[in-house]
């Protein structure tokens, strides 16, 4: 823990880039000298606004690396003056203490955490960006192999079937958990966009979460059918994104599970969509609850450990699979040029049927490959 001071008062982590305060304020003066007439209350708002910038999760996230910075500081006996703006040497050497200790992506937020804190409190960051990569890379070459985590395994339209056969659709729970599981793997989204953080979460900011009033039905000229969820803020995008599926053939069709969800449940139209009825009420789904049904159903079937990412992991290559252009996969998945490239050096599984001798998906190659540079 750091030592006690009253710039840092005690806050949730998330808070901690906005209440955690430098010892040395926004300059409320101009480039000669002159004082601007700004109030305290002025800078209380820009502090507020661009808080904002940053997700809660990265918040949360950014928050967790402060901490571990001021700790840092204090056992260094670092001055307060001097953590913020942060001399170039101190931020290489908290980069190096934490060699060793930390995975390389761990390491990285910790260090973009300081980098945010400055930033948010008007300070310069005084880092030269190249030694600091370097310092980062080097770090991530010595993380402890313990901080690596296992690949995750990619969800699949067989292993989701045999997730239903063990799950009671007749109990509300189950039946939430199944129709957000077809959904977001039809929709390639990320499990946070369809489950909530906590059971008070949603209360606190139904705004930020997808309710059942968001979804629409659309048809093209063609008479295509697909359903659309307006997601009102993602990781990526603050004013929202639109995901969408079609209907499907067998049990793991998103329509019918949805149905089935909406009928049983009966969520209002102002409900998180997968909201289910709990003994003492209605209830949002969760991410925990969630993924602990969804455990509990892979435990009866000797699948080990199943991690929510594997459901994007897994719906992306379903697509891919199925013939789908990686241009249009990657629309749908809402990821940028380099970031789709990046995923798919991540997950070497959805490459992994262009690779063979006699390719799986020959026939789609000469229009499903991204095109060489």
């Amino acid at each position: 823990m750091p030592l006690v001071s009253p710039l840092r008062p005690h806050c949730l982590a998330r808070d901690r880039l906005r209440f955690w305060v430098p010892a040395a304020k926004r300059s409320r003066v101009d480039g000669t000298g002159m004082p601007i007439p700004i109030s305290d209350a002025d800078l209380d708002r820009i502090l507020a606004v661009i808080s904002h910038s940053h997700a809660v999760g990265t918040r949360e996230t950014y928050g967790s690396g402060l901490l571990v910075y001021h700790v840092f500081c204090d056992t260094r006996g670092v001055a307060e003056d001097q953590r913020c703006p942060a001399p170039p040497v101190l931020l290489l050497a908290f980069i190096s203490a934490c060699a060793g200790l930390y995975a390389g992506a761990t390491l990285d937020n910790y260090f973009y955490a300081v980098r945010a804190w400055h930033l948010i409190h008007g300070a310069p960051w005084l880092i030269n960006t190249a030694e600091s990569s370097l310092a980062l890379t080097g770090a991530a070459r010595l993380a402890p192999p313990s901080s690596k985590r296992p690949k995750r395994v990619p969800f699949t339209v067989d292993l989701i079937a045999n997730i239903y056969s063990v799950l009671d659709m007749s109990l509300p729970l189950h039946a939430a958990v199944f129709a957000c599981l077809t959904t977001a793997f039809f929709t390639i989204a990320r499990t946070g966009e369809f489950t909530v953080p906590s059971l008070t979460a949603f209360r606190a900011s139904p705004s930020s979460y997808v309710t059942v009033r968001d979804i629409r039905y659309d048809e093209d000229r063609n008479g295509f059918k697909v359903v659309v969820f307006a997601l009102p803020r993602t990781k990526v995008s603050p004013i929202g994104e639109d995901v969408y599926w079609a209907a499907q053939s067998g049990i793991v069709d998103p329509q019918a599970a949805l149905r089935h969800h909406l009928a049983l449940n009966q969520p209002p139209p102002s409900a998180a969509v997968f909201s289910w009825r709990h003994s003492i009420g209605l209830r949002p789904l969760t991410k925990s609850a969630f993924l602990a049904c969804l455990q509990t159903a892979g435990d009866q079937l000797g699948t080990g450990m199943l991690k929510g990412h594997g459901i994007r992991i897994g719906g992306t290559l379903e697509y891919l699979l199925r013939g789908v252009p990686f241009d249009n996969v990657k629309a749908m998945g809402r990821w940028s040029s380099n970031a789709f490239l990046l995923y798919l050096r991540k997950h070497a599984v959805v490459l992994a049927p262009y690779l063979q001798d006699t390719p799986v998906l020959e026939p789609f190659m000469h229009y499903a490959l991204p095109p060489t540079r």
